[in-house]
């Protein structure tokens, strides 16, 4: 069995890393800090079980995404599925012209490696993220930050199908799309 390390130096050497996890996913300062506090309460339960399989830090990381995912569930089934279908109209008026065709250039965006390497790029993918309507911002870190796979997403947030959680995805990520389109590689391009 490996040992942790001392749980009253856990906030010390993991609450920042924490911090940042939880507040890209959740965008609520407070909410982050509530759930990366209930991250190191559950650890300090736990921790006999834990084998030392992976670092501390992925261990506490992986605790604090079920406290998110939680979170998220309880959220997502507190909201009304009007709302739900009003966000993806809006969406596809900002993003599509009357024939179905982007309102934008997407052929600049062709090597995100390189982007992603950047400390700057993620933090206007992170702003970027912050514009998007709550349930839609969910569905896309569940997908794409925490890969989740399609049926579970559905099953833990209630979607009727995965033709809705597609639809949904697709919006978003076009919505992400335009938003770095607009704020990362206008102005990069253009250097």
């Amino acid at each position: 069995m490996t040992t942790l390390s001392d749980p009253a130096r856990w906030p010390e050497l993991y609450g920042d890393a924490l911090y940042r996890h939880a507040y890209f996913r959740l965008r609520d300062e407070m909410l982050a800090e509530e759930l990366v506090q209930e991250t190191f309460l559950a650890a300090l339960k736990s921790r006999q079980r834990f084998a030392g399989k992976s670092s501390e830090k992925t261990w506490l990381i992986g605790i604090l995404k079920h406290k998110i995912v939680d979170h998220l569930r309880k959220v997502i089934r507190e909201q009304p599925q009007n709302e739900v279908f009003q966000e993806l109209d809006d969406i596809h008026l900002e993003s599509f012209d009357g024939k179905g065709h982007w309102k934008f250039d997407v052929s600049r965006w062709n090597d995100p490696d390189a982007a992603l390497e950047q400390q700057r790029f993620w933090t206007t993918l992170e702003a970027c993220v912050a514009r998007l309507p709550g349930r839609m911002a969910t569905l896309f870190i569940l997908r794409e930050i925490d890969g989740l796979d399609s049926d579970t997403i559905c099953k833990e947030l209630k979607l009727s199908s995965t033709n809705n959680l597609w639809t949904m995805l697709s919006r978003m990520r076009m919505r992400l799309r335009q938003c770095l389109e607009q704020q990362w590689f206008d102005i990069h391009n253009a250097r």
